[in-house]
């Protein structure tokens, strides 16, 4: 039987978008009208390969007895007391109003596991502000999402793995689950032949016309007892350059690819050195949180290979500035040197990438941080950082308490504290996001107080 998810939230918060995009096709009408869905839709929906049953329902409001918000938001808790699970929907642009925290009050209460998103957060700057201020509503961590754009699906996918019905011999934990890597590039870099070499099957047309992969082509594979899944990526060029349906199409399909993603491994033609279309698809992977790996193919090809590693190495610490240590493999596809360095290398990004720090761990950290360098004065008062935790993974996210608000502090700072906390906690080559949170530190019980 298939589980049942019910979306819940308050008016125009998203839940028929990501209804649609569940179920694949425009089923449940979407309007910047809210109030529009009254009724309860059901349809089958499916994310991350696997299926389930998914419930539309009204939006959520307060109203007395007997008027027709009190009658939807019956309806609407009906559908999460039929349903195995719930998907609470906030507004990540508009931020936190009173009725969601009347809403998630009224959730907390339901015996039923709900999982907290937080909707419309395609621009990262509110991304990090929505999440950390989504905190508040006592849902347990937040995902980050874009139900229009298709963002954060893969989070949210990983977040209610646990909760969905699978077969007997496929429930498993997270180590369980396949890592999933995007083989992506420029045309003609190599990324098919080093798909084929990878799997060690031909199962790819290669060929030195660009252009050859139209489609993202999913490939299975197991490397020292863990399941990966591959999949090759038409080539990407400057949106100038591109002017045939069909290449926007691939195109489109090679940036879902990165979306969907665990590691991004980014193959680059040793010979051309790194494009700037390289730097904008590396950017692209960071901005989506995602890890990733610099491959660099036709390494045999090169008459100076020190070099050519130096500019490769000049360019990434120039362009990559939101992330230090990103892994770059050499390597020939064609004649299999340097293959058997990706799979061990991913591994090790997707480990850093997934890392979980306790609190203890990270403010032992910060008051070691603080003390090497001091924070400077802002406004004529000393600055000081409160407390950090923790407030997600993949990528790792951090919350700063603080006696200032984020737009107070010195940019120059939080990079310092961010490249304290990589270097601190290995976490190279991986993005870092951090926010700031204005107030006391919300676990001493003498905050009250101050």
């Amino acid at each position: 039987m298939l589980t049942r998810v019910a979306i819940l939230g308050r008016p125009n918060a998203g839940k028929s978008t990501l209804f649609n995009r569940f179920c694949g096709w425009r089923k449940a009408l979407v309007h910047d009208e809210p109030g529009v869905t009254r009724d309860r839709i059901e349809a089958p929906g499916q994310i991350g390969g696997q299926q389930f049953l998914v419930i539309d329902t009204a939006g959520l409001e307060l109203g007395d007895p007997g008027s027709l918000a009190d009658r939807l938001l019956e309806q609407s808790l009906a559908g999460l007391s039929e349903a195995d699970l719930g998907l609470f929907l906030v507004d990540g642009r508009s931020g936190l109003v009173p009725l969601d925290q009347e809403i998630a009050g009224i959730l907390r209460r339901q015996a039923k596991p709900v999982i907290l998103c937080v909707n419309k957060c395609e621009a990262r700057t509110v991304r990090d502000t929505a999440v950390a201020e989504a905190w508040e509503l006592g849902l347990g961590e937040p995902v980050a999402i874009s139900a229009e754009h298709g963002e954060g699906l893969l989070d949210l996918a990983d977040r209610m793995a646990p909760y969905l019905a699978q077969p007997e011999d496929e429930v498993g934990d997270e180590s369980d689950r396949p890592i999933k890597i995007s083989i992506v590039g420029r045309p003609n870099a190599g990324k098919s032949t080093l798909v084929n070499a990878l799997i060690g099957d031909e199962r790819l047309l290669t060929g030195p016309e660009p252009g050859l992969t139209r489609d993202a082509i999913t490939l299975d594979l197991t490397h020292a007892g863990r399941a990966f899944q591959i999949v090759d990526t038409a080539g990407l060029r400057r949106r100038a350059k591109v002017d045939h349906r069909l290449e926007q199409l691939s195109g489109s399909q090679s940036i879902r690819a990165i979306r969907m993603s665990h590691i991004v491994a980014l193959v680059i033609d040793a010979t051309q050195g790194i494009d700037k279309q390289d730097l904008t698809i590396a950017n692209l992977a960071l901005d989506e949180g995602r890890g990733l790996v610099l491959i660099a193919n036709k390494w045999d090809a090169l008459d100076d290979a020190g070099a050519a590693l130096a500019a490769i190495n000049d360019r990434l610490t120039k362009s990559l500035t939101q992330v230090r240590g990103v892994p770059l493999i050499k390597l020939s596809a064609k004649t299999g040197r340097g293959l058997k360095n990706i799979l061990p290398t991913v591994l090790k990004l997707h480990e850093r990438w997934s890392t979980s720090l306790s609190t203890s761990q990270l403010n032992r950290w910060l008051e070691l941080a603080v003390d090497v360098t001091p924070p400077p004065m802002v406004q004529n008062r000393r600055l000081k950082f409160r407390y950090v935790t923790q407030t997600g993974q993949r990528p790792p996210t951090f919350t700063f308490f603080a006696n200032k608000p984020a737009k107070a502090i010195p940019a120059h700072y939080l990079r310092y504290l961010t490249s304290s906390l990589r270097e601190r906690f290995g976490l190279e080559g991986v993005v870092i996001r951090t926010a700031i949170k204005h107030g006391a530190n919300p676990y001493d019980p003498k905050a009250g107080d101050r």
